[in-house]
């Protein structure tokens, strides 16, 4: 049995830090790196990427709404020809940086409003897909089991590879529950560390508004800009790795 542990990274600037990219990165197995819409810039991307080539960590990109201020996680109505566009050249400023830096990316996880919003919308999920087969079609999709996003990454020949939260609430029908309701978001490390080894040995993760629902997933997330998100990493790992669990990349 195995698992891959992924965290979303990058997301600082010049101007403003979020989250300890320095001591988050070794503690998992593959990082989502912003690619300067949502957050992150030049500087900080480059940085990222020799982070992971350093400590072995497979890296993908992170790209979001141009919103900054909400940092990603407000929704937008975009054409889906403008979707396309916003996200393909994103992923070309990440790439052109990776192959300056030797590392190669391997997969696309969209961010925060246009990861759910994609989860649940056929059409933007298709204009997401078009636009990481553009870039490069051996880009892998993640997205939440059973979702838009994954069935059109499919449908573009793209691999898809489906991700479980371990430190947030789920509904009964598979979507994540909203940051603006209570409890959403799971803070106690312990109990994180229990549920993400209860999802990868049980297959299952417990609902707000229902029984436990089928979860099957091949990596797991951990929140970069969360509060102690490099000790909750190290914590998870433990926990896994004490449950006979291997903590590796996703092949």
């Amino acid at each position: 049995m195995q698992i891959d542990l992924n965290a979303d990274v990058g997301e600082s600037s010049a101007t403003l830090v979020i989250g300890d990219d320095r001591a988050l990165v070794p503690q998992v197995t593959s990082v989502s790196i912003a690619c300067g819409a949502h957050a992150g810039d030049g500087p900080t991307m480059r940085a990222t990427l020799r982070l992971a080539k350093a400590h072995g960590v497979t890296a993908g990109a992170h790209p979001g709404f141009a919103d900054r201020e909400g940092f990603g996680r407000r929704k937008q109505s975009l054409p889906a020809h403008e979707l396309e566009d916003l996200v393909l050249s994103q992923l070309q400023a990440l790439s052109g940086l990776a192959r300056e830096e030797g590392v190669p990316l391997r997969h696309v996880k969209p961010h925060g409003a246009l990861y759910n919003m994609a989860c649940r919308d056929a059409g933007m999920a298709a204009a997401i897909c078009r636009a990481v087969a553009a870039c490069d079609p051996s880009l892998a999709v993640l997205g939440l089991p059973g979702s838009d996003l994954l069935e059109a990454a499919r449908a573009a020949g793209l691999r898809a590879v489906a991700e479980g939260f371990i430190d947030r609430a789920y509904h009964a029908d598979g979507r994540l529950v909203s940051r603006t309701v209570a409890g959403a978001v799971l803070h106690d490390i312990d109990r994180v560390a229990e549920r993400a080894v209860a999802m990868v040995t049980t297959g299952h993760v417990p609902t707000i508004d229902g029984p436990s629902i089928a979860l099957p997933v091949e990596t797991l997330c951990i929140h970069g800009d969360t509060p102690g998100a490099a000790q909750l990493a190290a914590r998870v790992r433990t926990a896994l790795e004490h449950a006979g669990i291997d903590v590796r990349r996703w092949p």
